[in-house]
């Protein structure tokens, strides 16, 4: 009861499925997330404080396109904020933002990705339903965020789907914030291991015969930033 307690409510494990948070979380990390720091209302609103989302922190939420995915990605914009891109630099407010999280990957300018919003450019992996709604949202070049919305980047910045092509995420999205890494593992795939379709019984068995190996034992227990 105590551990049914304690998931549903305070904390949940999570892992890294794709690059788009490299190299602050990599593929194969699991996390143990904060469920209570940005709830909202209900009885624990009279007896924990709960803080509001802030610039630069690391949130996990309901994917806003297909709500039974989990996402984790980094705040950029809270709502009021106005946001740019220009040429891979992050403008808020007028101000151009240090982002020493930052890695940029890929060799091949794209005019979407770096400039955004550039509304002479498309991608085509803009979500539709976000691109008719971008135009209205944009002011002077710049993107507005609304109230309630959260205008989120992976760190990854060349190889994250995020805002930039599926729009905000609402707050009523947000699950909490990773508090640790509290074991990371090398994923078949990266140790050249069984495929996906190879099963996840081939999958579990290297898992299981490999842990000392493909453990990596620096990152464990690493408090996530």
């Amino acid at each position: 009861m105590i551990a049914v307690f304690v998931i549903t409510f305070i904390v949940q494990a999570f892992q890294i499925p794709s690059e788009s948070m490299e190299d602050t979380l990599l593929i194969g990390d699991y996390l143990l997330v904060d469920k209570v720091h940005y709830s909202i209302g209900g009885m624990w609103g009279r007896l924990l404080p709960y803080d509001e989302i802030r610039h630069g922190e690391i949130i996990v939420f309901r994917y806003p396109v297909h709500p039974s995915q989990h996402f984790v990605k980094r705040v950029i914009g809270i709502p009021g904020d106005h946001i740019k891109l220009v040429n891979k630099q992050v403008w808020v407010n007028g101000k151009p933002i240090a982002e020493k999280y930052v890695v940029f990957h890929s060799p091949v300018r794209d005019n979407y990705r770096d400039d955004f919003p550039d509304l002479n450019y498309l991608s085509a992996n803009v979500e539709a339903r976000w691109w008719l709604q971008l135009r209205q949202l944009v002011q002077g070049g710049e993107l507005v965020v609304p109230a309630g919305q959260y205008f989120v980047l992976g760190d990854n910045r060349d190889e994250s789907l995020d805002s930039r092509y599926w729009g905000f995420v609402p707050r009523q999205n947000v699950i909490g914030r990773p508090l640790l890494i509290y074991w990371s593992f090398r994923t078949p795939e990266q140790a050249s291991g069984p495929r996906e379709e190879d099963g996840r019984l081939s999958r579990l068995a290297y898992m299981i015969t490999h842990i000392m190996q493909e453990t990596r034992w620096d990152r464990a227990f690493r408090v996530v930033r």
